[in-house]
């Protein structure tokens, strides 16, 4: 089997509204996505969503790398996975959340080929229930309590709350939150790297007793050499983000013994192949995982998705954001369901595509 076509897309979708964090307000998930087509007939959809404050990418500079990466790809054997990735670190250094892109193409064709769910192609078992929290957007603590008390009315039974501003804010924002929803939904915290070492200790500490499940990221990303200071003295769980994109980090921030949780996000590790590589690192040091994402589609989600079902160190899972969208023009791929259920399609591949049509009327381009 032979790649014989791949197809590039940009694709813009308006949110509901804006979804802003520490590093910045955003209106659009500014995403791409890939289709490759082979001479077997069959057609691999991938997608990615560039953050350009995190993994410095945006749906511009992907769109001009996934030509070189096409180029690169054309007329090899889509089921080996390993060479292809091999191939495009090769043709660019960086890049992860494109390369994500066309990896999640590659292992779509490649699951179809032998006719398994991609969970199960993975060596993954649909034996668990996996369950999604909803965001709160960094804002001022009254707009925060209200969202959380909509995200609450919605019945999702976990809730992530953007911080990173402001120390003595971000205690406010939680304090304001918890006295109106009450103590039993957890929550789940994400500084974006907003605080510094003192501040994160400080904020974690005070926050001991408003049932946190975790904090993600709380310092900046370079100075990750500080995560065990903080790991050792905060009462909540530290999650290692930004500083974890690859298995590299992964192993760097083992060693140091940084952090007792991950999230693994298909944009940061360049795609499936080296985020299973992360899950065999955390699997042998006993670390608990959380699979992530920026702000895909289903395309993208479903693809985490089949991911969470391949280890039993995934206990957390954040999909939340095509909910946000203000259209969703795929087809199959994750459904949503009551209290933040998520289901994975059963059929071979990935199982989510995009109507033809609507993809006509993308700013794209093909390579043959």
């Amino acid at each position: 089997m032979l790649i014989t076509q791949i197809e590039v897309y940009q694709f813009p979708v308006k949110l509901k509204k804006p979804f802003v964090i520490s590093l910045g307000s955003f209106e659009y998930a500014e995403n791409v996505v890939v289709v490759i087509r082979t001479d077997e007939g069959l057609s691999g959809f991938g997608e990615c969503s560039p953050f350009m404050p995190i993994n410095g990418e945006s749906m511009e500079t992907c769109y001009v790398v996934a030509n070189y990466l096409a180029k690169s790809l054309i007329n090899k054997d889509p089921r080996n996975i390993e060479a292809c990735s091999e191939l495009m670190d090769r043709t660019i250094f960086g890049n992860s959340s494109i390369k994500s892109a066309f990896d999640i193409a590659l292992y779509d064709i490649a699951a179809q080929q032998v006719g398994l769910p991609l969970y199960a192609f993975l060596g993954g078992k649909n034996n668990k229930i996996l369950k999604t929290d909803y965001t709160v957007s960094l804002n001022d603590p009254a707009q925060m309590v209200a969202d959380a008390l909509e995200i609450k009315e919605r019945g999702f039974q976990v809730i992530k709350v953007k911080l990173g501003d402001d120390p003595g804010k971000d205690i406010q924002r939680i304090q304001a939150i918890r006295e109106q929803i009450g103590s039993d939904i957890p929550l789940r915290l994400d500084a974006n790297q907003g605080w510094n070492v003192d501040s994160a200790i400080r904020v974690l500490t005070e926050l001991a007793g408003y049932n946190i499940q975790f904090c993600e990221e709380p310092i900046p990303r370079w100075n990750y050499m500080e995560l065990p200071r903080i790991s050792k003295a905060s009462p909540v769980m530290v999650m290692a983000d930004e500083s974890c994109c690859d298995h590299h980090d992964a192993q760097r921030l083992i060693d140091l013994d940084a952090a007792p949780s991950f999230n693994i996000k298909l944009g940061k590790s360049s795609g499936i192949f080296k985020a299973q590589k992360i899950i065999n690192l955390a699997e042998k040091a006993n670390l608990q995982l959380q699979i992530g994402g920026f702000l895909e589609s289903r395309i993208g989600f479903t693809a985490s998705a089949h991911l969470a079902l391949t280890s039993d160190n995934v206990r957390f899972c954040d999909f939340d954001t095509p909910m946000m969208f203000c259209e969703d023009p795929v087809s199959g791929g994750i459904q949503y369901g009551l209290n933040g259920l998520v289901t994975v399609p059963e059929t071979p591949g990935l199982g989510a595509s995009i109507d033809a049509c609507y993809l006509k009327g993308l700013t794209s381009f093909t390579v043959r």
